[in-house]
């Protein structure tokens, strides 16, 4: 099968737009290029042990953002969409763009292994190591390994959302738990929680990509008799109050379903949520307030914020 690849190049303060724009256009996989992303890494001492210094080099110093479209859909009505939303922004910020927009062409072994150079073990929080199903690891004392294969979701645990997600679980997560996912992606949070104790976790996402490649983490990390994931659209596949909900999506969705949490987190209940671009803190952070969430803590990673509360 061929995939035609559409590449945005723009800065780091438009991913999340863009980012929105390509799902919107409806991408089946979106695999996001940041240089700094590398940088921070070869910073951070915990990560050295995963750095492939090879793939310092880019041709783009800002962020690329490459979405994946099948060839039989109608290419030049989404490249259309595109570009009308990426370089012709709205009337009142005339003359300005979010980037550029670039086509390639790409088959199915292309598609699903030229990406995977990119995706390296990873360490999150205490002892949380992301690891590619296709990697070699050296597994240490009180590791907590999560096997990983995106496959064509969103969700590979290097992105800084889902960072703080993990490690807000590593912390928060306690034996015996009733936990949803909402907005599942790849499945990693939902594995993590398992992996932490959790007794049961729902995964949840609109997407039946992303539930088909869910349920192969879930099967690669033996944890099918905790973690069932559903296609449904936030709530509307689950009836039970749980003991902890966690939603990686973005602000604007996050700030809109605040007011059914209280319907399915029980008493003392805890909220994690992230996807939330820093200039939208404010949003989610009073959607909570007015719902009578008490604010645990807003932990910010890069661009990005993750918003623990507590019902």
């Amino acid at each position: 099968m061929k995939w035609v690849e559409v590449i945005v190049r723009t800065i780091p303060e438009n991913e999340d737009i863009v980012s929105d724009i390509l799902y919107q256009a409806g991408a089946v996989g979106l695999a996001i290029e940041d240089p700094q992303d590398f940088i921070d890494l070869t910073n951070d001492k915990k990560s050295w042990d995963f750095i492939d210094e090879s793939l310092m080099s880019f041709d783009h110093e800002g962020v690329s953002l490459k979405a994946y479209f099948a060839e039989s859909e109608d290419i030049p009505k989404i490249v259309d969409f595109i570009k009308n939303r990426v370089i012709h922004k709205p009337l009142e910020e005339e003359g300005k763009s979010y980037g550029e927009v670039i086509l390639n062409s790409v088959d199915d072994e292309e598609f699903s292994e030229s990406w995977k150079k990119y995706y390296k073990p990873l360490k999150i929080g205490n002892r949380i190591i992301i690891k590619p199903s296709w990697e070699d690891y050296d597994e240490k004392v009180n590791d907590l390994i999560i096997e990983l294969d995106p496959g064509m979701a969103f969700g590979t645990g290097t992105h800084e959302t889902t960072e703080m997600c993990a490690e807000a679980l590593e912390s928060l997560v306690k034996p015996g738990d009733h936990i949803y996912d909402i907005g599942c992606g790849s499945g990693i949070l939902s594995i993590v929680a398992a992996k932490l104790g959790a007794e049961k976790v729902t995964a949840i996402d609109i997407d039946p990509v992303c539930i088909d490649v869910s349920n192969e983490n879930i099967k690669i990390n033996g944890v099918e008799d905790i973690v069932q994931a559903y296609k449904g659209d936030l709530f509307n596949v689950v009836s039970d109050k749980v003991d902890l909900i966690v939603s990686n999506i973005i602000a604007e969705v996050i700030a809109g379903m605040v007011k059914d949490l209280n319907t399915y987190l029980k008493d003392d209940g805890i909220f994690i949520t992230s996807g939330i671009i820093l200039s939208k803190v404010e949003l989610v952070e009073n959607a909570l307030k007015e719902n009578n969430f008490k604010i645990l803590e807003i932990k910010r990673l890069g661009e990005w914020a993750c918003i623990i509360a507590q019902k």
